[in-house]
């Protein structure tokens, strides 16, 4: 038996990178999975290869969030899981940081996790339960001057998170963010990582694999999870030790 079976999943940002892990777990451990991205080509060719339904969706849409959960209930008859894994990173500080460039960063990394938990919450209510997980970073535990449009989101997620749980907890339903620290993922794509890893102390040297992650959220939405809610899980390798 799996960890998920009978279970309905929706993860954003899901073509590639820890989207896509977590959608692989996830089926694997028997969960009906919807992969969601921007990137359409790619997300299906994910979504054949693991056994999940992909959905081209823009998370800054509130329509295109109605819609993706009215598909999904209609077609599966419930939803139990969020990952609100979909997000963009910026190498740039608060001084070289436009308003353009600010507006793209939140839009993505903070309203569609605020868009995604709005479209989902009526339904889970209504089952009186569910899991959200809410991909933050180390970046939303402390001060990060070389990403600081992307710092201050994951910041905002860690803080929605906390608001979410409370009000959503009578019903049931958890809610909790992960803040990894360096993955191998396309975000990450032409950075150094093991230079990276070195230069800001991981104390277990070196950068994680998206599967890691995708461990932990799979331990965060199901049963093994009993109690945890509101609550930060950091997966850094020690880096804010």
């Amino acid at each position: 038996m799996g960890k998920l079976d009978g279970r309905v999943a929706i993860v954003t940002g899901g073509a590639r990178g820890q989207g896509a892990a977590e959608g692989r777990l996830f089926v694997d451990e028997g969960a009906s999975v919807v992969i969601t991205d921007v990137l359409s080509e790619v997300g299906e060719k994910t979504a054949a290869e693991i056994g999940a339904t992909f959905i081209t969706h823009d998370v800054t849409d509130p329509m295109q969030w109605s819609a993706l959960v009215e598909r999904v209930v209609a077609e599966h008859g419930r939803l139990d899981i969020l990952v609100n894994n979909a997000g963009i990173f910026r190498w740039e500080r608060m001084t070289e940081t436009t308003l353009e460039s600010w507006n793209e960063v939140v839009a993505v990394n903070q309203t569609g996790v605020f868009l995604g938990m709005h479209a989902v919450a009526p339904q889970m209510m209504a089952q009186r339960s569910g899991g959200i997980v809410n991909i933050s970073s180390v970046g939303g535990l402390r001060g990060a001057s070389a990403c600081f449009a992307y710092a201050a989101t994951k910041w905002a997620v860690r803080g929605m998170t906390k608001g979410a749980a409370i009000e959503l907890g009578p019903h049931g339903i958890k809610v909790n963010s992960i803040h990894p620290g360096i993955i191998d993922t396309p975000m990450m794509a032409g950075s150094d990582l093991d230079g990276l890893a070195a230069t800001i102390g991981v104390p277990l040297q070196r950068y994680a694999q998206p599967e890691e992650v995708a461990k932990l959220a799979l331990w965060l939405v199901s049963d093994d999870n009993s109690f945890s809610t509101g609550a930060e899980f950091v997966i850094d390798g020690g880096q804010t030790a």
